[in-house]
């Protein structure tokens, strides 16, 4: 398993110096600056090369850019509307200039309108660390009462819709300004930021796709990408739905092993493959991780471990970003599947055999919490997750077992 760590560029406040002080083997990163359905231009790419291969003092940093996370896919691509089919073009030319500078692993989403949701970013925890949480209530009276989506109430059970009122009606000015922020929170550097007003237009304009519809339109998007991509050794993997469940009345569709199943069949090449998220993926409770590391481990080109506990049993409700060994996900029986899957391209001759990982998220602690990095990617809580991480891994690999 690959060591890697994800960074968001020049302007991320954990540098390339402490990643390579943690150890790391590779690094992730996208050119964020760069508009959504915009070619990734060679140039632009080298730069950003170069930016991970040199130390604050101009020294080499021996670190490379491993996997590009992510290579957007635009709205328009996902509702097949305005420009789609130049964004593809742009896709493909971006493809063939990560792969003409040596970069095979290229990471994607299929959301639509937010990449992720979270209703707190630094919630508290009793050792006085900070995680992000997704609270089910706060997500419920953002939803009804500050973007007041039309048919918002058909999506809560009425003892849902009371809470979230009350909860409402308790909030300070301030805290529903930060509420709205939160849920639509961006990463460093995008190009692109949305606005409740853009929102819900993108809402309207989903109005009429239903599930079935956008995995159309994704099977169409990787029908046109993957051929490109097989041709020039890229493996291709989509990142899961965050939160795994259906949010603002808009379809999900890469939430469950059923749906990666579909989309894995429907376009049947190795390049056509998935991001393992464990956190996405183990904010419901009926996805098996290790279960499905072992039925999909062989189209699994990315891991992202992480863990979350749930606060309830439902499909849909509250979760917390909690430390990598603790949360519902048995992060030691997932490890294990991925060392098998590893242990299996060996011995079939697979040159990918080594699946790239990175700690994903990680708690505030110590330092962390004066330095307000990018929400949920921490230097110290990562380093402590990879550092736990890296325990599995060694134990496991070790082969003793306790008598």
């Amino acid at each position: 398993m690959r060591q890697t760590w994800r960074w968001f560029g020049p302007r991320d406040m954990v540098s390339i110096d402490d990643t390579l002080q943690a150890g790391v083997e590779g690094i992730v990163s996208a050119l964020h600056h760069l508009p959504t359905g915009a070619v990734w231009t060679a140039e632009e790419i080298e730069k950003r090369q170069r930016e991970i291969g040199s130390l604050r003092d101009g020294s080499p940093s021996g670190l490379a850019w491993d996997v590009a996370e992510s290579l957007p896919v635009s709205e328009d691509i996902k509702k097949q509307q305005g420009n789609w089919r130049a964004h593809i073009e742009a896709y493909k030319e971006s493809l063939r200039n990560l792969a003409g500078a040596g970069i095979e692993v290229v990471c994607y989403n299929f959301m639509p309108v937010l990449d992720w949701t979270r209703t707190d970013l630094s919630w508290r925890r009793p050792s006085g660390a900070t995680c992000m949480r997704f609270d089910l209530t706060d997500f419920a009276a953002f939803d009804l009462h500050i973007l007041a989506r039309p048919g918002a109430e058909d999506d809560f059970d009425e003892a849902l819709r009371d809470a979230a009122t009350e909860r409402f009606s308790g909030m300070s000015d301030a805290r529903r300004a930060q509420l709205a922020k939160n849920v639509v929170f961006g990463l460093p550097g995008a190009a692109e930021n949305f606005s409740l007003e853009d929102v819900m237009q993108h809402i309207a304009e989903y109005a009429q796709i239903s599930e079935d519809r956008l995995r159309a339109h994704l099977v169409d998007f990787l029908s046109e990408v993957v051929p490109v991509a097989e041709v020039l050794g890229l493996r291709l993997c989509c990142h899961p739905d965050d939160p795994p469940v259906p949010l603002l009345g808009l379809p999900r569709i890469m939430s469950t092993e059923a749906h990666y199943t579909s989309v894995m069949q429907a376009v049947d090449r190795t390049a056509n493959g998935i991001t393992l998220c464990s956190g996405s993926l183990g904010a419901r409770p009926d996805n098996d991780l290790p279960g499905m590391m072992g039925r999909l481990g062989d189209r699994v080109h990315f891991l992202h471990l992480r863990n979350v506990t749930r606060e309830t049993s439902d499909i849909r409700g509250s979760f917390f970003e909690d430390e990598h060994l603790g949360g519902d996900t048995d992060m030691v029986a997932l490890i294990a599947a991925c060392l098998r899957e590893e242990n299996r391209r060996r011995s079939n001759g697979r040159s990918d055999c080594s699946i790239p990982f990175r700690p994903d998220h990680g708690q505030d602690i110590l330092d962390d919490l004066g330095r307000k990095a990018q929400p949920g990617y921490p230097s110290i809580g990562r380093l402590k997750g990879l550092a736990e991480l890296r325990g599995v891994i060694a134990g496991l690999q070790h082969g003793a077992t306790a008598q």
